[in-house]
């Protein structure tokens, strides 16, 4: 799929209809998230205010363990972080942008990754990440219209990852899974995920879940598109179910 570079803005009544159509389209369990950043906190959006834990040796803390877990939260309500808020994380806060990698690079959780092999310097190198140094990451249910992001995050099963591969031509990507959250706001293009386990460990994602990150300026073309691909695919689909059953019949 081409780069998403249009500056189109959408009304709240838009980004709830946009909701509604991928919901119905891909018949979703988790309602579509917004993410957007931004210099200055939303009109009518507060901060998330969960207590702080106590700081690790190396002086990390947040107020959850990890950026994306945010992701979970915000399909119940919408809210704004600042960076201290996702500082339990370091690759969390470098792909957003809130940190350089040499501010994390000496942090234990960056030890633990690298030492494991988990990741080694050649892949940490090539990391997206936000390049500018937002003060607030705000997150929310998108059928709530209350803010125009910059980022929509599905959470899909591999039926619905296929849909909305075959309405976008997305590249599927790995670890971090946050870093498609930049690649979308950055790079302008639609980008899932099959997770990661440093993820899926602090947010509980079930095991069949995977990710995608949509660049909400691009929003309609890529709705319409998802539209017209869950409907050829379910075409398709009843058609292999029908020719099937002779082989079904073959077999009583």
């Amino acid at each position: 799929m081409a780069v998403i570079s249009d500056i189109k803005a959408y009304s709240s009544a838009a980004l709830k209809e946009f909701s509604s159509r991928l919901n119905s389209a891909l018949h979703l369990s988790v309602t579509p998230i917004g993410i957007s950043f931004s210099d200055h906190q939303p009109d009518g959006i507060d901060l998330f205010d969960e207590p702080v834990v106590e700081a690790s040796s190396d002086g990390r803390a947040g107020r959850v363990s990890a950026g994306c877990v945010f992701w979970m939260k915000a399909t119940d309500s919408s809210f704004s972080t600042v960076a201290p808020d996702h500082g339990n994380c370091s690759v969390g806060s470098f792909t957003h942008g809130f940190v350089s990698f040499d501010d994390v690079a000496a942090n234990s959780d960056i030890a633990e990754l690298l030492g494991s092999g988990w990741v080694n310097a050649d892949a940490v190198a090539v990391i997206p990440f936000v390049r500018r140094k937002y003060r607030f990451v705000t997150y929310g249910p998108l059928s709530q219209g209350s803010f125009m992001p910059d980022v929509v995050l599905l959470r899909l099963n591999g039926r619905q990852m296929m849909v909305v591969s075959d309405a976008t031509g997305m590249s599927i990507e790995g670890k971090p899974q946050c870093h498609i959250i930049a690649v979308a706001m950055e790079q302008g293009r639609v980008v899932g995920s099959v997770g990661c386990a440093l993820s899926r460990a602090r947010t509980g994602m079930h095991p069949h879940e995977m990710t995608c990150a949509i660049p909400a300026k691009g929003l309609a073309d890529v709705v319409t598109a998802i539209e017209k691909a869950a409907d050829i695919d379910g075409g398709v689909a009843k058609y292999a179910a029908s020719d099937a059953r002779r082989f079904a019949s073959e077999g009583s």
